[in-house]
């Protein structure tokens, strides 16, 4: 029978920016040259909310894997800390392949991308940018930040409209950010305020976690301009897209439409909600796709058979 490759890992950190990022290397013990594949989070989470699952996995099917985390979180680098800004978060992507090539224990010429809910959109914009990659997975992707402003709700948006003066006014006046909470209960004002937001940012939370559940509110407009879906049809390479039928954040209808644009997309579709891709039977079958996926892209080295 076909083991799975053990793999090693590593605490890394990589020149972004003004600053550095941190994140994990995650190595097949014994391949020469293994394919690599960059993974990016969501809304002010960290690698050690369940990117580490996802990386784990793809090591032992002979993919080597980066999980990072952006500047300005977690233990990362970057001042003011909870400053979500969209250029920085991409150009932190950029960086993050930037230091994949410059390995020499990985086959710079096979590398793919990985991203979730608004790292899911990162991945998209970044890909249709980097046409040298050779595959690209955007898990519930946010694709349009109008889309996801409306699911807020006008009420909840409105509620926000102080502390974004507050922090407009705080960034002009070089003080520390106001901050607006990352997710919240139905009816509070957050970023996200669906009811599964605020319990399952919870449950992906390890023991000793780094995530700090706020953000500089100034991130509100950019969020809600945002439209990375709109990148879709400009990735050039296979891009698969993993669907939430019942997503309450990132609306399915608006990510399938921007998906039938890629020129190479593949659509995966599940019944299940956007916080239930990160763990159990949803993690699963999510991960096996995507190994699926990545293994006819990336080609990695099958592990030893034994009898």
């Amino acid at each position: 029978m076909t083991t799975a490759h053990s793999f090693t890992r590593h605490d890394i950190t990589f020149p972004a920016g003004d600053s550095t990022c941190a994140g994990w290397f995650y190595l097949p013990t014994g391949v020469t040259s293994p394919p690599v594949v960059v993974l990016g989070h969501g809304l002010g989470a960290t690698r050690e909310m369940r990117l580490d699952a996802f990386a784990e996995r793809f090591a032992q099917a002979g993919i080597a894997a980066v999980a990072f985390t952006y500047r300005h979180f977690g233990d990362s680098g970057g001042h003011p800390r909870q400053l979500l800004s969209i250029k920085r978060q991409l150009a932190d992507w950029d960086a993050a392949i930037a230091y994949v090539k410059g390995r020499p224990d990985v086959d710079r010429a096979r590398v793919a991308v990985w991203g979730s809910s608004f790292g899911g959109g990162h991945a998209i914009t970044v890909a249709s940018r980097h046409p040298e990659l050779r595959a690209a997975v955007a898990q519930c992707p946010f694709t349009d930040g109008l889309a996801s402003a409306l699911a807020l709700g006008p009420v909840a948006s409105l509620r926000m409209t102080p502390v974004l003066a507050r922090d407009l006014a705080a960034r002009v006046r070089g003080r520390a950010p106001a901050m607006v909470p990352i997710a919240a209960a139905p009816g509070a004002p957050a970023l996200m305020n669906a009811p599964d937001a605020l319990p399952g940012y919870e449950a992906l939370q390890p023991a000793g976690t780094t995530f700090r559940n706020e953000v500089a509110a100034r991130v509100i407009p950019t969020i809600a301009a945002y439209r990375p879906g709109r990148a879709a049809k400009k990735v050039t390479m296979p891009i698969l897209f993993c669907v939430s039928n019942t997503d309450s954040v990132t609306p399915p209808a608006e990510t399938l439409r921007y998906a039938g644009t890629a020129p190479r997309g593949e659509v995966k579709r599940y019944d299940a909600g956007h916080f239930d891709f990160y763990t159990g039977e949803t993690f699963e079958e999510l991960v096996l796709d995507q190994i699926e996926f990545l293994a006819r892209q990336l080609h990695p080295a099958p592990a030893a058979s034994t009898p």
